[in-house]
């Protein structure tokens, strides 16, 4: 054989091999199987706060949040993820219809969340940007500090409205978010979440003012802050509202995120077989 055709031969072998290197990263989400797809989740943000001590959008009130998880593919719609959180949210009703009230609190919580994340695109569709919509259940820590004379001190301890609340609660995380593919293992993406709270105390203000009598001189001042007003307001009577414990707090996070595929469950049965091979 003429070395021409040898030539001609190794070009299309090599021409046929690479196209089907092309096809194969190409087609990976078609050829792999939804179930048991493990990706690391990665993300961070602006966090909000919504609840007695604020009645509209203050950018002064706007403050960052931080995710890790991992999330597991049921199927091709369906994926299980969870996270862990770290996020500050705080309030002032200095500049609202209730200023003369003069509570403030800033709070750096924890939490954690299991969820399910339902996606409009199949996974075998192989979609560029694929929206979907989340809904989880998890808890979260709370501790609302108020500062005074530069000093920041823990509210729950001082029991300012009288009432020794949960410091754990239970939250309802539901969101919507936008993924990216941009490549085979990685995918970016943005998304919008209120995290509901079973609890109103996120603030340390929910009922009533209460009566300071045997309180601790640091709570009592706490409980009522009229009196640092220039000039200064009377200080309410106790039973007199102090806050809404009809509604519920929240909070709420815009984040960007960032996921890794791990692997597959195509890969993990491979090693296994290999292992048990060898």
């Amino acid at each position: 054989m003429s070395k021409k055709y040898i030539v001609l031969i190794f070009t299309l072998i090599v021409s046929v091999m690479s196209q089907l290197a092309l096809a194969q990263g190409s087609n990976f989400r078609r050829k792999t199987p939804a179930l048991g797809i493990v990706k690391i989740i990665a993300g961070g943000g602006l966090s909000y706060y919504l609840g007695d001590l604020r009645d509209e959008i203050n950018t002064n009130h706007i403050h960052s949040q931080a995710a890790l998880g991992i999330s597991y593919r049921l199927s091709e719609r369906l994926v299980a993820r969870g996270e862990l959180r770290f996020y500050r949210i705080s309030g002032s009703q200095e500049g609202t219809r209730i200023w003369y009230n003069n509570l403030s609190f800033r709070s750096d919580n924890p939490d954690g969340y299991v969820g399910l994340q339902i996606e409009l695109f199949k996974f075998s569709e192989q979609p560029r940007i694929n929206p979907y919509f989340f809904v989880g259940i998890g808890l979260t820590h709370i501790n609302p500090k108020a500062s005074y004379q530069g000093v920041w001190y823990s509210l729950p301890p001082l029991q300012t409205e009288g009432v020794a609340y949960a410091r754990t609660v239970r939250i309802l995380p539901v969101g919507v978010g936008v993924s990216w593919r941009c490549g085979e293992r990685w995918n970016l993406g943005i998304e919008l979440s209120n995290n509901y709270a079973g609890s109103d105390y996120l603030d340390d203000v929910s009922t009533n003012y209460a009566n300071t009598a045997g309180m601790s001189e640091i709570a009592r001042l706490l409980s009522d802050r009229r009196g640092e007003l220039i000039p200064p307001i009377a200080l309410n009577e106790p039973g007199n509202i102090r806050g809404n414990p009809r509604v519920k707090d929240a909070y709420g996070f815009l984040s960007l995120r960032a996921e890794y595929l791990l692997g597959t469950r195509a890969n993990r049965l491979e090693k296994r077989r290999l292992r048990c091979y060898y």
